[in-house]
């Protein structure tokens, strides 16, 4: 079995981008070359790697094993640069972290600006994910850092506390609700509801417990920004569930909305800063992962 680096490489970036099109690209090749690559790879194998379909491809059961041997050995190739890149004219490499919407939102973009201008020869790519699919992803070897809630169980993780996210819920100036000192999700579930976009991570999380509750909220708006749904619920359009750490370091004043705790267990989160246990980080990661729990 003979697999070059660039195999390898293509191989995750076909995977990672779901399309063989945009993974050959990624790679810096062309279509007819990366094609050639991966059909050799299946040949060598005797077996396929990949599912096709017009939405693009997806990896099989052998392919999830290429892909996860393929990750750790691009992953040593990375760390081995990195050590001896100290050595030369600076570090070089890319490190993948992924976050939750609330990281993505608020904490992460002062951190990265520090670490990214301290070191402007990593990059980092930085995708948004529910909390459930990053801890799967880093078990996985699909990326090296990861932000998550504590609400999920890190099991086989090497986790630290980083920031807290506790949720809260706005509301319209004037309202009803204002007055309270805190509320619990029940009780403001039959309220008209301002939300972000369909599939949004923490759209999910806070409908997933509605349904454990036997409701469903009912949105009057969904937008694309924590500003824009805090907009919306200061026009008394509904009330919203927001990380805390979203809304302006300021009280409430007249005609603005009002942030009251979520009584819910649920709602009082700490964000966590994970990679695996069992394997090392590559350098850049661990120069990363450092900055971020400094950053704190």
């Amino acid at each position: 079995m003979r697999f070059d680096l660039t195999d390898l490489r293509l191989f995750v970036n076909v995977v990672e981008a779901g399309s063989l099109t945009a993974g050959a690209e990624r790679t810096h090749l062309s279509l007819a070359s990366a094609s050639q690559r991966v059909l050799g790879m299946e040949e060598t194998l005797g077996a396929t790697l990949l599912v096709r379909s017009k939405s693009g491809v997806r990896p099989n059961e052998a392919g999830n094993t290429l892909l996860a041997h393929a990750r750790r050995v691009l992953d040593q190739v990375e760390q081995l640069r990195a050590e001896l890149g100290v050595y030369g004219q600076g570090l070089q490499g890319r490190v993948r972290l992924l976050c939750n919407t609330s990281a993505m939102a608020q904490h992460l973009p002062k951190a990265l600006a520090g670490f990214l201008a301290e070191h402007p020869r990593i990059s980092v790519d930085l995708q948004e994910r529910p909390s459930e699919e990053i801890v799967e992803e880093l078990r996985s070897g699909l990326a090296d850092l990861g932000i998550v809630s504590d609400a999920v169980a890190t099991t086989g993780l090497d986790a630290v506390a980083w920031a807290r996210d506790d949720l809260v819920l706005l509301v319209p100036p004037g309202d009803p609700l204002a007055g309270r000192k805190s509320i619990a999700l029940a009780d403001a579930a039959q309220c008209d509801f301002v939300g972000l976009a369909n599939g949004t991570p923490l759209q999910e999380h806070v409908a997933a417990h509605a349904r454990r509750l036997g409701r469903r909220l009912a949105y009057r708006i969904q937008v694309s920004s924590f500003d824009a749904v805090r907009a919306m619920v200061e026009q008394g359009i509904g009330v919203a569930v927001v990380p805390r750490a979203v809304l302006p370091r300021r009280s409430a004043g007249a005609g603005g909305a009002r942030a009251l705790p979520l009584s819910d267990a649920w709602a009082r989160r700490q964000l966590l800063v994970c990679s695996r246990a069992d394997a090392p980080l590559p350098r850049n990661a661990r120069l990363l992962r450092a900055a971020l729990v400094a950053a704190t």
